[in-house]
């Protein structure tokens, strides 16, 4: 299963640079790295990086992150994914641009 996380330029370029990363600010506050599933992708864009342009999409699989990725109880009541260790590029499977247009973000169609 591919689980999905947002990275804006800086973020994305950290991961590469380094090889891993602990996130975002907010993921280094709350003590885990946020993921989204393939249906709660947009809403985490709406709701966190409104009107954000020069993003990035990455893909993650959930197998390869092991025990490390827990399924909570957030927003809504829904599970969301959530990594206790750094996100790694080893666990990214594909990352692509994720566009602004006309003030929503365009999310690629393949996502399952």
């Amino acid at each position: 299963m591919l689980v999905y996380k947002i990275f804006r330029a800086e973020e994305w370029a950290a991961l590469q640079e380094q090889g891993e990363t602990n996130g975002a600010p907010i993921d280094v506050t709350d003590g885990f790295v946020h993921f989204s599933t393939a249906e709660q992708a947009a809403e985490t864009a709406a709701k966190h990086f409104a009107d954000a342009d020069n993003l990035t999409l990455l893909a993650c699989d959930a197998d390869r992150m092991g025990d490390d990725l827990k399924w909570e109880v957030s927003r809504g009541g829904a599970l969301f994914p959530h990594l206790y260790r750094k996100i790694r590029t080893s666990d990214v499977v594909w990352t692509k641009p994720l566009l602004l247009e006309n003030g929503a973000h365009c999310f690629p169609e393949d996502m399952e």
